[in-house]
């Protein structure tokens, strides 16, 4: 006999669900003949596997070892360790100062990224045991491209991938962004088109008008800083803070090139030569995009004490060059 007890972590899933975890190689069939026979009950009852879990709850597994370690192969959760820029944590959540470089989920098999650092990191603080990994595992719940920096949540329990998982899916929670355009931009817009992806080239293109592969995007922004041009007839640089209205892939940067404001180091939706100047000006040699805030909306339980809560990354190194202290003092 196996006794499983079930953590904050696991709360709130099905008991099939975990059972398909932990005995990842017997069918649905075998798991649901055990939970008939009382081979497998919960807190001491016949169960059918449909009842949500409940921190503290305790499965008992009435089979031979042989046969549980049979069925129970769980692959190996890959490790990395990394020093990383936690904003907030808490039970349930990590906020992560992502840095640029970095992905947030693995694009292939060989990838390391985010969600194996934030692994490591739990593990190495004693917020996540090897076993917990049989019935769990943390994950990130929205997702900046590699060399855009910013925050990224990630959930330590359960309830917190879901509950997070739910507003990124939903757009309800706020995300703004700093970001480093050609050209100078006087005032605030909101801009409106459809976008279009080809996930064959992993590129997207703004069109006018919708069709059936593309979706309506809205962006907000308003200008912060004008940073002059070096020389007399440039377009100078212009930091906005945008708004994601509604939240594509590469919107922010497809859509303010569209409209004639490409970011600094941008080498797939950006210019040649802007891309050089700022290469060659302050050392930039990714886009100048940054998530620096969230603000959540109302949350449902056990994350209602985040509602209305906001949280800021700092902004990197390569901002501050271009910025200079006097201009980063006014942020």
């Amino acid at each position: 006999m196996r006794a499983i007890r079930v953590t904050e972590k696991e709360a709130g899933q099905r008991l099939d669900k975990l059972l398909g975890k932990y005995l990842n190689l017997a069918g649905k069939g075998f798991i649901y003949k055990m939970l008939r026979k009382k081979n497998i009950t919960l807190n001491g009852k016949k169960c059918d596997g449909a009842e949500k879990l409940a921190a503290g709850d305790e499965i008992k597994l009435f089979l031979a070892e042989e046969t549980i370690e049979k069925f129970s192969k769980v692959r190996a959760q890959e490790v990395r360790r990394a020093k990383l820029d936690i904003i907030y944590e808490d039970a349930h959540i990590l906020l992560i100062n992502k840095p640029a470089g970095m992905l947030s989920q693995k694009a292939g098999v060989e990838d390391v990224s985010l969600t194996e650092y934030v692994t490591g990191y739990l593990l190495d603080t004693g917020a996540l045991t090897r076993e917990d990994l049989k019935t769990f595992r943390p994950g990130v719940c929205n997702r900046l491209d590699r060399n855009t920096s910013g925050l990224v949540a990630a959930g330590k329990s359960l309830a917190g991938l879901q509950v997070m998982g739910e507003v990124f899916k939903d757009r309800s929670i706020h995300k703004r962004y700093y970001c480093l355009v050609s050209g100078r931009v006087s005032k605030p817009e909101t801009i409106k088109g459809f976008l279009a992806k080809d996930s064959r080239t992993n590129r997207v293109k703004i069109c006018e008008n919708g069709g059936e592969k593309a979706a309506e995007i809205v962006t907000e922004y308003m200008p912060v800083f004008y940073i002059p041009p070096r020389e007399a007839g440039g377009d100078g640089y212009t930091l906005l803070k945008v708004t994601l209205i509604t939240g594509r892939t590469h919107q922010i940067r497809a859509h303010l090139a569209s409209v004639g404001h490409p970011l600094a180091g941008d080498y797939k939706y950006g210019n040649e030569e802007i891309n050089k100047d700022v290469k060659n000006r302050y050392g930039i040699r990714r886009q100048m995009l940054h998530a620096f805030q969230v603000e959540f909306p109302k949350l449902r339980e056990p994350l209602a004490y985040l509602s209305g809560k906001s949280f800021m990354a700092p902004l990197p190194e390569e901002f501050k060059r271009v910025l200079g202290a006097e201009r980063m003092g006014k942020l």
